[in-house]
């Protein structure tokens, strides 16, 4: 139950008392769920102290490099942290990936080849990926360099096609690509567990395949990464999860040494890898954000949860529903109508720090075939760990939420935007 003070305050921020009634009803059924939650990052905290702890980190650490970046030790040291987290021989973690989109085409054009096949057992990637891949065509795409691509789609109820996937799977199938998060699709997000499943069953075919997975959206959200698993590449943005809302900019790349070796070649140049790269003083903020990252990520699914539960009681199909565990940060609500969609991401960029006052509008944008709606106020240009939302604008209307670097700022997002809802008379409460 609210205290009087803090009723006052929300109606004083524009949130009315019947959403803030039906916000207290959900809170109260959420208590257990939010304690497991809360256990998971408590896991995941003592997980990187100890790397932080066993790998020696210092505040000579913090110290940035400039021009080619040699013997920065800080950065050496911060890989060997994330190696040891995800439990990989080697990490490549650096500002100079600038998104995930950019980590993915480092590593997947490190470790390909002229005349390799690219197998996607778990459907069309995102769709940043499509011009990378060359399903689009683009100049620079694997594609145009020889590398053939395949894929093979999930099947109706979200699961793994394994009869088709063994088929798939053939003398050149170099690399197996594994989407975790959903990305603008309506199919689950996979476990940790059940990525396992599948890369086994594909190593047990070809044991040599690299299998990578994409982990955008999913790090911390369990107490096992896809590294645990099997997975020899696994694949990150800093600007979500382990960024923990202070790295301002950079990617990661963790696996077996080789092939994580491979990608730094690509990111930087043959012969040189990882012996470069300036880190121009961000270091304190990617060790911090790091650290801070498990208690991060546990606001913003706590924010996931309360919006699936409240838009499953008004009537919204929600995925995944409020019921149902987590494998990462985004909740989708399918809204019906372009209206709603435009409502609901207003609602949450009125609830931002930064550029409050802005209206977020549909337009074009680079890597997606339609227009694309974007909300976020946040911090860090594009973090979608801090509070944002965004949605194609097409059929079934799917608005993918996510983010908010506290439990409370991503509650009063998350009214806002049913607030917004409320006004246009789109919803009854």
């Amino acid at each position: 139950m609210l205290t009087k003070d803090l009723q006052e305050f929300y109606k004083q921020m524009g949130i009315d008392n019947n959403l803030l009634e039906l916000s207290g009803k959900i809170e109260g059924e959420l208590k257990e769920r939010f304690k497991q939650i809360d256990d998971i990052a408590q896991y995941n905290q003592l997980k990187v102290l100890k790397a932080m702890q066993d790998n020696h980190v210092s505040d000579s650490h913090f110290s940035g490099t400039t021009g080619y970046g040699y013997n920065d030790l800080g950065r050496d040291t911060l890989e060997q942290v994330y190696a040891h987290v995800f439990h990989t021989e080697d990490a490549l973690v650096r500002p100079q990936i600038i998104s995930g989109t950019h980590a993915l085409t480092v590593a997947l054009a490190g470790n390909l080849r002229p005349g390799d096949e690219l197998l996607s057992p778990v459907g069309k990637p995102y769709d940043t990926l499509e011009g990378v891949i060359g399903i689009k065509e683009t100049n620079g795409s694997l594609a145009e360099y020889g590398v053939s691509y395949k894929q093979v789609d999930l099947k109706a109820d979200g699961s793994f096609d394994y009869d088709k996937i063994k088929e798939a799977i053939g003398p050149k199938t170099k690399l197996a690509t594994i989407q975790r998060s959903k990305g603008y699709d309506s199919r689950p997000t996979f476990s940790v567990k059940q990525i396992g499943q599948l890369i086994s069953f594909m190593k047990n075919i070809k044991p040599d395949l690299i299998c990578m997975v994409d982990n955008c959206y999913g790090e911390f959200v369990e107490i096992i990464e896809p590294t645990d698993v099997g997975a020899d590449l696994c694949v990150g943005s800093l600007i979500k999860n382990p960024g923990g809302g202070l790295a301002p900019v950079g990617g990661y790349i963790v696996g077996k040494k080789e092939y994580v070796e491979n990608a730094s070649y690509r990111l930087t140049a043959p012969g040189l890898g990882k012996e470069v790269g300036p880190t121009l003083g961000v270091n304190t903020s990617l060790y911090q954000g790091f650290f801070l990252a498990p208690q991060v990520v546990s606001a913003a699914l706590k924010g996931a949860v309360y919006a699936a539960k409240l838009y499953e009681h008004l009537g919204f199909n929600v995925l995944p529903n409020g019921s149902e565990d987590r494998f990462d940060i985004i909740q989708a609500v399918t809204l019906d109508s372009p209206e709603a969609v435009i409502a609901f991401c207003e609602g949450i960029q009125a609830a931002a720090p930064v550029d409050s006052f802005v209206t977020p509008i549909p337009a074009p944008m680079p890597g997606y075939n339609c227009d694309v709606i974007m909300a976020a106020g946040a911090f860090v240009q594009g973090a979608s760990i801090e509070l944002s939302a965004d949605a194609p604008i097409r059929p079934p209307y799917t608005v993918f939420f996510q983010g908010g670097l506290t439990w409370h700022h991503a509650k009063y997002g998350i009214l806002m935007s049913l607030q917004k809802l409320l006004d246009r008379n789109l919803i009854k409460l």
